[in-house]
This record gives structure tokens, sequence and C-alpha cells, in this order.
């Protein structure tokens, strides 16, 4: 099984990720953030990987720095688990509706950070958290677990739903993209590195 654990501990979070990409899509999520909670059992669910995350931040401040180096975090642990990529499909891609809202996801495990995010969210909270940390928490996926990745909420007027899509996309693409295909027996890539 394709396991991996990362840790980050600056002055401002202490984060510990545990990560099994060939899990059943049980998850143990306490970061501290409601609904950073509720994302992150999506992508457990909706990835069909097991997951556990621990977070203790400077909630005092805001979410920021935990939900930013949650994303660290996590982006590192998949790097890890995911390893050389040989026989992997390595591209990945997915719609997610939910009620009103539909959101796409690609991604490229091609061994370079790139993310084009593309979420006009139809209010700034969701509750108690502020939209833009989705940006920040992919943001610091995709630089730590070096994949590309494209996010765009195509339609939506409930902004709980369209970020439900966009993590339910995003599981679901990164799925795809890990999932061993029997006819590639190398790394996919002409360059025969990722």
């Amino acid at each position: 099984m394709r396991k991996a654990e990362a840790s980050r501990n600056t002055n401002e979070t202490r984060i510990g990720v545990k990560l099994n990409l060939d899990g059943s899509g049980k998850s143990r999520i306490a970061t501290g953030v409601p609904f950073l909670d509720h994302m992150l059992e999506q992508v457990a669910r909706h990835g069909v990987f097991d997951l556990e995350v621990s977070a203790k931040g400077d909630l005092h401040i805001d979410a920021h720095h935990t939900v930013e180096d949650v994303g660290i975090a996590l982006g590192q642990a998949f790097a890890k688990a995911v390893g050389d990529k040989k026989g992997v499909r390595r591209y990945g891609h997915a719609y997610v509706p939910l009620d009103e809202a539909l959101s796409r996801a690609v991604v490229d495990l091609s061994g370079r950070p790139g993310l084009e995010y593309h979420i006009e969210f139809t209010r700034a909270r969701i509750g108690e958290f502020d939209v833009d940390l989705v940006h920040e928490f992919f943001q610091g996926f995709v630089n730590h677990a070096q994949v590309t990745l494209h996010v765009d909420n195509l339609k939506g007027s409930n902004a709980h739903h369209q970020a439900e899509t966009a993590f339910k996309a995003v599981a679901r693409a990164l799925r795809m993209a890990v999932e061993r295909d029997s006819r590639v027996k190398d790394v996919p890539s002409t360059k025969g590195s990722l």
C-alpha cells in the first residue's frame, strides 16, 4: 500500500498527516476548523483515501495558518505516498455536482507545482470560514504535492455547495490520477521521470 506521513511544526501550527492512497475512504480529522474538517472528510471519502489529520494552530488570530499548513502537510504526504509514479494513470479529471453547484477538477502528477483556480464565491464566509482560505489550502497542497491542478466552479449560488463540489472534484481527480494502470509499466512520461 502507498502510505505516508508528514508533519509541519512552526511557531504558528503543529500539523500531523497520515495518508493511505490505497485505502477505503476512512478519515479521522481534527483541525480545529470545522468546515475544513468537513472538506477533508470529503477528500478521504471521494478519493477513497484513508486520511488522518491533526492540527493545532493559532486560531485566536484566524484560521489562515492552520488551513494553509494543513494543505502543505497533505501535499507532502501525497508526494511521498505516490512515490516514483510508475504504473499510475498520471492524469485525472472529475465533474461533481451538488444541487445547483458544479465544479471541475483536472490534475496532472507532473512533478511541477501549478494551480489554476477559478472559484467566484457568492459570499465571503461559510459560517465562520473565510472562503479565501480554499485557495490557500489548494495552493499549499499543489506546491508540496508537486502536481498541476485546475479547479473551476462552473455554476453555483450556494457558497457551501461551491466549496464542497470543488473539494469532491479534486478528490475524484486525484483518485483517478493515482490509480494503477496495468498497461503502464514505467513512469507515464517520455522524460522517464516525473
